[in-house]
């Protein structure tokens, strides 16, 4: 025996742990409106988001707070690196022009 831990079977797959993270982040950003915008959206979204789509909201998530609020509110437009489908699904999220959230 070499002394190696075994291995632990778990329930969660990556993406699982990636999701659960990623609702800590969204909801503990610093700037309470946008634990509002980011919190609301990934509670609703989440689950149904695919790797590609966790992959750009982790890039999000990164983002100073002053800058993707500037952005998700039309003040600035967002770099081209973040003007993704992901973006506008929450853009579209906080928008009135089609239904409220689900």
């Amino acid at each position: 025996m070499t002394g190696a831990t075994p291995a632990i079977d778990s329930p969660f797959s990556d993406l699982d742990i990636r999701r659960r993270r990623i609702r800590v982040r969204a909801w503990r950003r610093g700037m309470r409106e946008m634990d509002l915008l980011l919190g609301a959206f990934v509670d609703s979204e989440i689950e149904a988001l695919d790797g590609t789509e966790i992959a750009e909201l982790e890039a999000l998530l990164d983002v100073p707070d002053s800058e993707l609020f500037s952005w998700l509110c039309g003040v600035i437009a967002p770099p081209a690196l973040y003007d993704t489908s992901l973006f506008r699904k929450i853009s579209a999220f906080h928008s009135h022009d089609g239904p409220i959230h689900r």
